[in-house]
């Protein structure tokens, strides 16, 4: 995968440079900066990115990210003005890079460029690093509400009405699995959590380490939502194993959760069927030169794997019996 999901910002080198109507496009945007000279600049495109070109774009006095969205963002349900609104939040929480201008007419959004490495999923197969995700994300769900309401269950079936209804293609049996899915649903629902600002997006690619933090990037699915989403979804992107998706619970809950770890694991269940279709759109209307199809029959793969294996009846129970009912921790 190139990147994460939403086309990551990354501090790796740039890949090449940008054409001279992208330099046009970018001098025009980069006058929404306030006190920035943009008619000097260099940019270079960054690695990744799958419904986004970001930009590395030095000027005289500064460096900084532009990201130019492509047109797939509405089929995507993207909305950019929450994907703005979102990301100024969560630079106010101190999770993020600050946001330096917002220009819808170019599609556009100017980040601060942070002097950081991106991290890989096996970066993420570490107890100190898990560490410090959980915290981090204990960090942005207390902070600033965001714009907009993230559910996984929702959008899988906005998804899947779109594909079905375009013809698109479908991995085999794809439908089979709905009754499971509503089970998963309805055991989640009956012990809601609180919501807060979630990223939901958490991909390791997502997520930058300085010499003395954790940044999170990316804010295109953010959206008040279970936090527990927000840890299966790292979980399953990761490819971690079940000590890891405790390992994080307890660091997020600042202890052992049985029934915890259950919802985060159900939801990381969620994330791979629901993103699966995901990977179907982009497989029938991206330009890109990527196999979505490829991976999203992954991501289905390891859905069907939850979906039948013994864990699922045991994991809807633990859920079920949690005592914590109406707490996000």
């Amino acid at each position: 995968m190139l990147g994460g999901r939403s086309g990551t910002m990354t501090t790796d080198r740039p890949a090449s440079a940008a054409s001279e109507s992208t330099l046009r496009v970018l001098r025009d945007v980069l006058r929404h900066v306030p006190g920035c000279d943009a008619d000097d600049l260099a940019a270079s495109l960054l690695p990744g990115g799958l419904t986004n070109r970001n930009y590395c774009v030095d000027t005289a006095d500064r460096r900084v990210v532009v990201r130019l969205s492509s047109d797939q963002a509405a089929l995507l349900a993207i909305d950019r003005r929450a994907e703005w609104a979102n990301s100024v939040a969560a630079a106010q929480a101190g999770v993020a890079p600050a946001v330096l201008a917002y220009v819808p007419s170019e599609g556009a959004l100017v980040i601060e460029w942070i002097d950081a490495q991106t991290l890989t999923a096996a970066h993420l197969d570490d107890s100190q690093t898990l560490e410090a995700v959980a915290a981090t994300c204990r960090k942005l769900h207390a902070g600033p509400a965001f714009v907009g309401e993230f559910d996984m269950f929702s959008l899988q079936r906005r998804y899947l009405e779109l594909v079905t209804s375009n013809g698109y293609r479908l991995p085999p049996s794809y439908v089979d699995f709905m009754p499971q899915v509503d089970r998963v649903q309805q055991a989640i629902a009956a012990r809601p959590v609180a919501h807060v600002p979630c990223h939901n997006d958490l991909l390791a690619a997502n997520i930058l380490r300085d010499d003395s933090r954790l940044w999170f990037i990316d804010f295109e699915y953010a959206g008040n939502g279970d936090p527990f989403f927000e840890l299966g979804n790292l979980w399953s992107e990761a490819h971690l194993g079940p000590d890891r998706l405790a390992e994080l619970v307890a660091a997020y809950c600042g202890g052992e959760s049985p029934a915890k770890t259950a919802r985060a694991r159900l939801f990381g269940l969620m994330s791979d069927y629901g993103w699966t279709l995901w990977a179907s759109i982009q497989d029938a209307t991206s330009e890109l030169d990527f196999d979505f199809w490829s991976w999203g029959l992954e991501k289905y793969e390891r859905a069907m794997a939850e979906l039948q294996g013994p864990d699922l009846a045991l994991l809807i129970t633990a859920v079920q019996e949690d005592e914590l009912e109406g707490e996000s921790q």
